[in-house]
C-alpha cells in the first residue's frame, strides 16, 4: 500500500488530503463515508482484498481525513467539486467507483452530471441525510445555529470535544455504524478519536451532522438521481442498519435496473467491520464489466 497526499485549491486556500493506492489493472476508486471519524482508512480492509485484481485509489475528503483541515464553510458544492477534480486527475475513465455513506450520494450525482466518468458504481450503505435531520424528519432552523456556534473558536472547540469524546463517540458507532459493539475497542477506538482532534476537524464534522453536507433535500430527489444516472450500479448494505437509513436504501434497491444484496450482518459500517462479505457481494459486478486488456 503506498500513501500519498494531494493538494486541491477551494477559494483561495490549498486544502491537503491523503490518498492510498495499491494493486494493478483496471482502476477502481474508493470513497469513504463522511463521519466524525471517517477517512479513507476505513475503506483498507476492503482495498486490501480488491488489490489483488484491481489498481485500487482511496482518498479522503477535505475536510475530513487524517490531515489538519482548513475553517471552512463546507458545503456541497465543495464536494462536488472535489470529486470532480479527483476523477478528472487520478481516476479518468474509472472502471468502477466504490462509495460509502454520503459518499455514495457525492458520487451518485457525479454519474448524473458527467455521463461516461466511470463505469461502474457500488453504492455502500448509502445516505443522503444527516444524523440530525434523519432522526427529526427533516430540517430545522437551529441546526444552522448550531454550526454557527461550533464555528466560533474557543466556545466551537468547547461544544465539539463534548461530542467526540471516548463514550459519545463509542455510544454512537454501537447504535448506528458497527454490529458488534466490541468491534470498537482498544487500538482501532484511538485511531478514530485521533480523527476526531486533527486541527480544524469540527467544521466540516458540525455541518455533517446537521446535514449541511446534504447535497438532495428529499428522497424523491435522491431516487430521481438513481434513476438519471445511467451507469450500472450496485448497492450493498447491512441488514442491521438503523431503520430510518435502511428504509432509504431498500428504497434506493428496489429501483429498475438497480441491483442490491442485502448481507445478513453490518450497519452503516458494513465495508469496514465485514469486508470479506462486502469483497464478495461486488466481486462479480466488478468483474462483468472489466476490460479485457486489464
Amino acid at each position: 500500500m503506498r500513501t500519498e497526499q494531494l493538494m486541491w485549491s477551494w477559494q483561495g486556500k490549498s486544502i491537503e488530503v491523503g490518498f492510498d493506492s495499491a494493486g494493478q489493472g483496471a482502476l477502481v476508486l474508493l470513497l469513504p463515508a463522511m463521519s466524525s471519524i471517517s477517512t479513507r482508512r476505513e475503506m483498507r480492509p476492503l482495498q486490501e482484498r480488491l488489490s489483488a485484481r484491481y489498481r485500487t485509489l482511496a482518498i479522503d475528503w477535505p475536510g475530513f481525513g487524517d490531515r489538519a483541515r482548513p475553517a471552512l464553510a463546507w458545503t456541497p458544492q465543495v464536494y462536488s467539486a472535489f470529486l470532480a477534480f479527483v476523477v478528472s486527475e487520478l481516476a479518468p475513465s474509472a472502471h468502477a467507483v466504490i462509495a460509502a455513506g454520503h459518499g455514495a450520494t457525492y458520487a451518485l450525482l457525479h454519474a448524473c452530471a458527467r455521463p461516461g466518468g466511470f463505469g461502474r458504481l457500488v453504492l455502500l450503505a448509502p445516505t443522503w441525510r444527516g444524523p440530525l435531520p434523519t432522526m427529526m424528519n427533516g430540517q430545522r432552523p437551529f441546526f444552522a445555529r448550531i454550526c454557527r456556534m461550533v464555528d466560533v473558536a474557543v466556545l466551537g472547540s468547547l461544544l465539539y470535544k463534548m461530542n467526540v469524546n471516548r463514550l459519545v463517540v463509542g455510544y454512537m458507532a454501537a447504535g448506528h455504524v458497527y454490529a458488534d459493539p466490541a468491534w470498537l475497542r482498544g487500538e482501532r477506538l484511538q485511531n478514530k478519536l485521533a480523527v476526531t482532534r486533527a486541527r480544524g476537524a469540527r467544521f466540516a464534522s458540525i455541518r455533517f451532522v446537521t446535514g449541511a453536507l446534504d447535497p438532495l433535500a428529499t428522497r424523491g430527489a435522491f431516487l430521481d438521481q438513481a434513476r438519471r444516472a445511467g451507469v450500472p450500479m450496485l448497492v450493498v448494505y447491512g441488514g442491521e442498519s438503523p431503520a430510518r437509513s435502511r428504509a432509504e436504501m431498500e428504497a434506493l434497491a428496489a429501483l429498475p435496473g438497480v441491483r442490491s444484496n442485502c448481507l445478513p450482518h453490518g450497519k452503516l459500517g458494513v465495508h469496514e467491520e465485514f469486508p470479506d462479505a462486502v469483497a464478495q457481494a461486488i466481486a462479480p459486478f466488478l468483474a462483468e464489466g472489466q476490460p479485457e486488456c486489464a
